[in-house]
C-alpha cells in the first residue's frame, strides 16, 4: 500500500526551518512520505514567513503556486496569523495555523489525509528529519519574544518568550551530536533572554544541575566537543560571562547581535534595549577577553524620522565598532507594526541611497578585518567539494549569511570535515586558504 504523500514548502528564517523539521519528523514518524514535488503529493503544507512585505508576497505566491499545481493546501507559519490576508487571495486553502503550531498542523493533515499505520513506514532517524546538511543543524532554544520593537510583529505572530527546559534542549543537542552533526547554530528570537520566563528553573543534565539560563546552556553545549555558534544575542551585561567560554575554546568565538542602529533617538523610536555607547564599551570589553571574537550584526537604515546626522552617527558607529560581519536592509513598513504610524517617513530613494552608502562603508571595514587574517592559521568546516577544491567556512562564518573559505585542490576532503588551514588571500567577504 502506497504511503500518503505530503508536499512541503519551508520559507523564512532558520527558526521557521526548525518548525518545518519538527513537523516533517512528526509526519514521517506517522508513516507519511515527504516530497518536494507538488505533483506527487496528496496535499501540500506551506510554512510561511510574514516578517516584511517581500516575505508576505513570496509566501502568498508560494501558496498560489501550490494551489495551482496541487489544489489541496494547508498553510502554517508566521503569515498564518493573518488569516484574512491569506483567504482574500486564496480562499481554497484547506486549513490555516499560526507559527509554532506542530500539533495543529499535524491534526490538519490527519483531517484531510488520514495516516496509514505501518510500522515499516514509521521509522525515522534518532536525530529526526533535518532540512539542513548532515554536518550542521539549528538548535532552537525558545519561542516568542518579550520585546515590542516598533518595526516588528513577531510577538503578535509567535507570542511572548517561552523557553525550552535546558535538559530538553541538551537532549536534542546530544542526539544531534551523536548522529554526526559537527556544528550547532543556537537560535531564538532573543537567545540571551533564555530562561527569563521560567525564572531560570534548574534541571538535571548528565548528573549535574543546570539552570535554564544562557550561560549554563553555553557551558553545557561546550562539553559536547562540537562547534557551537550563538545567534541573535542581545548585548545584555550577563553576555559578558559567556565570552570567557569562547576564549577558552569551549564554544565558537562568534556572536550575532542585532544592534539595528546607533542613534539613541532612533533606538528609542525602535523601542530597542541598550544604547550605542554601552554597546561600544561592551564590544571593547569582549575583545579584551577574547581578541579573536567575531561580531556579526544587522541594521536598519531609513527608519522613520532618521536624519542625515543620525545616519552619519550610524556610519561612525561602524567605524568605531569594527564589526566583522554586517547585514542591512532599508526600512520597510510591515502590516501591524507601530512604526508605520511614526511621522517623517523617509522617501524610498533616500532609503536606497543610504543603504548603498552603508554597505560601501562596511565593505571597506570587512575587507580590512579579513586582511588581518591573511598569514594566520585557523579551522575550516567543509560544506562542499567541487572540481576545483573544497569550499567551507571558518569559525567566523555562519552558513548562508557570512563568507566562505576556498581551498584549491583539496578534492580529497569530505563534507563535514574540520581541517586546519593557513589563510592566504582575502577580499571583502571571503578567504582563500591552504591546508596545513
Amino acid at each position: 500500500m502506497k504511503a500518503p504523500q505530503v508536499g512541503f514548502v519551508s520559507l523564512g528564517c532558520p527558526k521557521a526551518l526548525v518548525d518545518s523539521e519538527r513537523i516533517i519528523t512528526k509526519l514521517r514518524s506517522e508513516g507519511y512520505n515527504i516530497t518536494p514535488s507538488y505533483d506527487d503529493a496528496d496535499l501540500v503544507v506551506v510554512n510561511t514567513c510574514g516578517f516584511i512585505d517581500s516575505a508576505v508576497e513570496e509566501s502568498l505566491g508560494s501558496i498560489g503556486e501550490a494551489i495551482a499545481k496541487n489544489g489541496k493546501v494547508i498553510v502554517t507559519g508566521c503569515l498564518g496569523s493573518r488569516d484574512n490576508t491569506i483567504r482574500e487571495q486564496h480562499p481554497q486553502v484547506l486549513e490555516i495555523t499560526g507559527a509554532h503550531a506542530l500539533e495543529e498542523v499535524v491534526s490538519a493533515v490527519h483531517k484531510h489525509l488520514p495516516p496509514q499505520h505501518d510500522p515499516f513506514l514509521s521509522l525515522v532517524p534518532p536525530e529526526g528529519i533535518k532540512l539542513t546538511p548532515r554536518h550542521y543543524a539549528y538548535l532552537k532554544i525558545s519561542e516568542g519574544c518579550n520585546h515590542r520593537c516598533s518595526f516588528c510583529i513577531i510577538p503578535s505572530m509567535r507570542g511572548d518568550l517561552v523557553s525550552r527546559p535546558i535538559h530538553h534542549v541538551m537532549t536534542e543537542a546530544k542526539r544531534l551530536a551523536d548522529a554526526g552533526v559537527k556544528e550547532l547554530l543556537v537560535i531564538s528570537q532573543d537567545t540571551s533572554a533564555y530562561g527569563v520566563d521560567v525564572k531560570y528553573e534548574a534541571h538535571d543534565w548528565n548528573g549535574r544541575e543546570r539552570a535554564t539560563r544562557f550561560y549554563d546552556l553555553a557551558e553545557a553545549l561546550g562539553e559536547l566537543g562540537i562547534w557551537v555558534r550563538m545567534h541573535y544575542v542581545y548585548p545584555y551585561p550577563h553576555v559578558d560571562h559567556v565570552v570567557p567560554l569562547m576564549a577558552e575554546g569551549k564554544i565558537l568565538p562568534y556572536l550575532d547581535i542585532p544592534f539595528q542602529h546607533a542613534s539613541p533617538r532612533i533606538l528609542k523610536l525602535m523601542k530597542r534595549p541598550a544604547s550605542s555607547q554601552n554597546n561600544l564599551e561592551r564590544i571593547r570589553a569582549w575583545r579584551a577577553v577574547c581578541p579573536d571574537i567575531t561580531l556579526r550584526s544587522t541594521f536598519i537604515v531609513g527608519f522613520p524620522g532618521e536624519t542625515e546626522e543620525e545616519f552619519q552617527e550610524l556610519l561612525d558607529f561602524l567605524t568605531e565598532a569594527q564589526l566583522d560581519r554586517v547585514g542591512a536592509f532599508a526600512y520597510s513598513p510591515v502590516e501591524g507594526a507601530t512604526a508605520n504610524d511614526l511621522p517623517d517617513q523617509i522617501p524610498e530613494a533616500v532609503k536606497q541611497e543610504r543603504l548603498d552608502r552603508f554597505m560601501a562603508h562596511q565593505a571597506e571595514i570587512s575587507a580590512a578585518r579579513l586582511q588581518l587574517k591573511v598569514g594566520r592559521k585557523g579551522r575550516v568546516i567543509i560544506d562542499e567539494v567541487v572540481e576545483e577544491g573544497a569550499v567551507g567556512r571558518s569559525e567566523a562564518d555562519a552558513p548562508e549569511i557570512d563568507g566562505q573559505v576556498f581551498i584549491d585542490g583539496a578534492t580529497h576532503l569530505k563534507v563535514g570535515d574540520i581541517v586546519d588551514v593557513e589563510f592566504e588571500e582575502a577580499d571583502e567577504y571571503d578567504l582563500w586558504a591552504k591546508l596545513i
